[in-house]
């Protein structure tokens, strides 16, 4: 068979050797050129100097491949650049040979492994510029990562999905590559790749795809990052404070399900916009974390089976559409942190798994590379290709996206080989143990990137297991994270909130236990969506108790979170006291606002957030033993916590929580000194729906040790109710 036919069967590697400008040998002799073109369905194909205008000639048809076409030009020297016009059975066509532009072809990849940023600066679909004489042209180039394929051909909108069309050249390193000219954005594409074997696969997405269709097509498009005009520059300029000293409180949501339209639609990147932001200044969080908004299939899976590491989904809009909500975000004075999924991905069949027909990007051995908790495959992070596509797309959110920060998820998944598996399930390691070093090195060189180009960067990890030094430096021996969500004093609190207030006294520890490793990390406390799904009730019935009960059980919960040490997240829809679970599938119940208990929820969230963000002691110390004290963590039998959060200036805020329905009269409380003392929140107010138990607004301490301290004044405890106190200063 000649190499001609390799072209019709779509098997052709290296179609820069049959086609466009080919030496016109005779006789062992160069003699001028010839300029070949593959044009299926073709009937006529005519050349025309693009300098000049001038007809160089007709081409003649090929005797042995339809669709091939020659035109022989033996005393010509190779020009600049040509166009086709060509003949179809609808009418004339012109074009540009794409096979004339090998060495802007070839450009691509020459360095694109010597930094993970050039994976999204070079490969994919990228927007060039194509200078020849007077000519300036706009092209799209293409590239792949595809070593093990015998054949890559570029299909889309611009060929018909015909894999005969545009061949695609195999590089030294293992990527094919193409310049499409004339190309615009928003075309769409995808690869059609054949094994090693020369059996074809399903059409695959483009790796690093900025942009994709949802179903049917699953198709990439054609995306400009130059095309946005940023006008987020003062927030990228500011001179924040540290963030282990700055108040974060986290609004997690979920585009999908936050708030939907009439028709139960949810709202574009745009609508929330308008909607979400000016909810997150009016409720007072500091920072919005999405989760996964990474291009993935199946809406069940809330974005955390991703497909598309370089694309925001198209579910809600644009490229552009998203970068204009964190760019509203910024504007208000709102970080935005990403979830981001390294542990996993689906083995959809357009997209990573058995891309080339082997395993490019996960472990080729099932008791490595698959996961039976969420049927999914896992990354090979021992391949240096993969580690730097994984890199390369935390790194891509910063850049191009001006995000803040990343919460990694699944992390423990990643940090050993037997997570989830049982004994001859998984295999250990070169020592015989169970970590994942090639996992556990790439974390850390995730974070040491991240921090060395993003210096203000949050990385966060939900790593649910004791692995020492998650939120460590590495070098010193950590992963490197910034913080870590605090999962056991998630599990230990929620666990004491759920039992009767009558047998809590018995398990007090729960809410004690987190301050005995505190300090070993720096823990962000999350009340997450894992919370609120698959049977867990949302957190209004988790708490026991009457109506009333439950209302207040929340109250003084989440005003004990927002005065334990760490930043804080929670989920949507916690603020409004929501009774059903939460789906995807519906909006957050806003209609119940419409009643005073759940106004009342709402409202002590927005006042806890502004009184966390205003009173320095409840967050600059949280990884400074000097910012926490306790007063009295002993008292069991009355279930009553009480300590004081202290700032660098010494000025301070004590809390006291009754978590029971039993007020507590004639409650002596050590304070640091003598004076006039003031609540500054009581979560039994009648403006969150509370009995409003009559506490006092003021309180004298006198010179009366107590606790450890100078000092003392009584009180009255509410009952299932949170104080906050300070001493009100002489002015």
């Amino acid at each position: 068979m000649t190499k001609a036919d390799d072209l019709a069967a779509v098997r052709c590697a290296q179609p820069f050797a049959l086609l466009g400008w080919q030496p016109n040998l005779v006789a062992g002799k160069q003699k001028g050129w010839l300029i070949r073109c593959y044009l299926p369905d073709a009937s006529q194909v005519e050349v025309i100097e693009q300098q000049s205008g001038k007809l160089l000639g007709q081409c003649a048809p090929s005797a042995e491949l339809p669709g091939l076409f020659e035109l022989c030009l033996p005393r010509k020297r190779k020009t600049s650049l040509y166009r086709l016009r060509v003949r179809y059975a609808e009418g004339w066509q012109e074009l540009f040979d794409p096979y004339q532009f090998q060495q802007q072809a070839y450009h691509a990849v020459h360095f694109v492994h010597t930094e993970p940023q050039n994976l999204y600066r070079q490969l994919g679909a990228q927007r060039i510029r194509l200078e020849s004489g007077k000519t300036t042209l706009n092209a799209i180039r293409f590239a792949v990562y595809a070593p093990n394929a015998s054949s890559v051909s570029l299909i889309g909108d611009m060929n018909h999905w015909d894999g005969r069309r545009h061949p695609m050249q195999k590089t030294d390193c293992g990527h094919w590559v193409l310049v499409m000219p004339e190309l615009d954005v928003g075309v769409r594409y995808k690869y059609e790749i054949k094994d090693s074997r020369g059996h074809l696969l399903p059409h695959k997405a483009d790796p690093l795809g900025f942009f994709a269709d949802q179903y049917p097509s699953h198709a990439s498009r054609v995306y400009d990052h130059g095309q946005y005009s940023w006008q987020d520059q003062a927030w990228r300029e500011r001179k924040a404070a540290s963030p282990y000293q700055a108040p974060i409180s986290i609004y997690e949501v979920h585009l999908g399900s936050w708030r939907r339209d009439e028709d139960n639609q949810p709202l574009s990147y745009l609508e929330l916009k308008e909607q979400l932001i000016p909810y997150l200044l009016q409720m007072g969080y500091t920072h919005l974390e999405l989760l996964p908004v990474m291009e993935h299939p199946f809406d069940g899976s809330w974005g955390y089976q991703p497909v598309g590491l370089f694309a925001p989904s198209s579910r809600f809009g644009s490229p552009d559409e998203f970068k204009a909500l964190i760019d509203a975000c910024h504007q208000a004075g709102i970080g935005v942190i990403l979830d981001w999924v390294p542990a996993h991905f689906p083995d959809d069949g357009h997209g990573l798994a058995r891309f080339d027909g082997s395993a490019l990007y996960e472990y080729e051995d099932p008791r490595r590379g698959w996961h039976p908790d969420w049927n999914s495959c896992i990354y090979d992070f021992g391949k240096d290709t993969v580690r730097q596509f994984l890199l390369a797309s935390a790194l891509y959110w910063f850049e191009h996206f001006h995000i803040d920060g990343i919460r990694v998820d699944a992390v423990a998944s990643m940090l050993y080989w037997d997570y989830s598996r049982k004994a001859g399930e998984w295999v250990p390691n070169v020592d015989g143990g169970n970590h994942n070093y090639e996992a556990i090195s790439l974390l850390q060189w995730l974070n040491t990137e991240i921090y060395r180009h993003f210096p203000q960067a949050l990385t966060i990890a939900e790593e649910s297991t004791s692995f020492a030094g998650v939120s460590r430096p590495v070098d010193q021996g950590g992963l490197g994270f910034g913080f870590k969500w605090n999962m056991g004093w998630m599990n230990d609190s929620l666990r004491y909130m759920h039992k009767d207030p009558a047998y809590r006294k018995f398990h007090h520890d729960d809410l004690t236990f987190a301050m005995v490793y505190h300090y070993n990390e720096n823990f962000v406390l999350s009340l997450s969506h894992d919370e609120v799904v698959h049977g867990k009730g949302s957190l209004l019935h988790k708490m026991p108790g009457d109506e009333w009960q439950q209302a207040a059980n929340v109250r003084a919960y989440i005003a004990y979170m927002f005065a334990h040490p760490g930043k804080k997240l929670h989920f949507m829809g916690m603020e409004l006291a929501q009774a059903a679970e939460w789906s995807h599938q519906r909006s957050l119940d806003w209609h119940l606002l419409e009643f005073d208990k759940h106004r009342g929820v709402q409202q002590l969230f927005r006042d806890l957030n502004h009184r966390y963000r205003e009173q320095r002691p409840l967050h600059q110390l949280d990884y400074d033993p000097a910012g926490f004290g306790w007063l009295d963590h002993t008292d069991a039998e009355h279930s009553v916590l009480s300590f004081y959060r202290q700032d660098s200036a010494g000025e301070r805020v004590y809390v006291v929580c009754n978590f029971t329905p039993v007020p507590r009269n004639q409650y002596q409380l050590g304070v640091a000194a003598a004076g006039d003392y003031e609540v500054i929140l009581n979560t039994d107010s009648q403006y969150y729906w509370g009995s409003n138990f009559d506490v006092g607004s003021h309180l004298q301490a006198s010179a009366t040790p107590h606790q450890g301290q100078d000092a003392s004044l009584v009180l009255a405890i509410p009952p299932l109710a949170t104080l906050y106190l300070r001493r009100r200063s002489p002015a």
